[in-house]
């Protein structure tokens, strides 16, 4: 029987710098890995409790042309990219931790009409980031 896993997810962020203190001081995921190269930075992440899922930020003209690197920098700078999703087994401690930090809060932990019980806040370039309740 095949199986398919999640493994990358990619992220876009203007800053590395700024990214980086979100993702590892306030988020509390693992940097496993900083590689420069042509004046661009990657940093890659994982949560400790998923090490084989990795997060890599990259800036908008990793990878692409100058024409498309300024269009998807305009759509960060809109904040009409996408983001990712999180689980926590301690949402209101996660959330605190995150408002601790002084993260941009868009909807405090909140119980949803669907059944979950989730937060948003977003990353230094933009991104939404949610986590609900695991």
């Amino acid at each position: 029987m095949t199986t398919l896993k999640l493994s990358t997810v990619h992220l876009i962020v203007d800053d590395p710098m700024r990214a980086l203190t979100f993702y590892r001081d306030a988020l509390g995921l693992t940097l496993t890995g900083d590689v420069a190269q042509g004046g661009l930075r990657w940093l890659t992440f994982s949560s400790p409790d998923q090490p084989g899922v990795q997060i890599v930020l990259s800036q908008p003209h990793a990878g692409r042309s100058k024409e498309d690197g300024d269009a998807v920098a305009r759509l960060l700078a809109k904040g009409s990219l996408g983001g990712a999703i999180f689980a926590s087994n301690n949402l209101e401690e996660t959330f605190a931790k995150l408002t601790a930090a002084q993260v941009d809060v868009v909807q405090p932990p909140t119980d949803q009409p669907w059944g979950v019980r989730d937060c948003a806040v977003r990353d230094p370039a933009g991104n939404m980031i949610r986590i609900s309740q695991a």
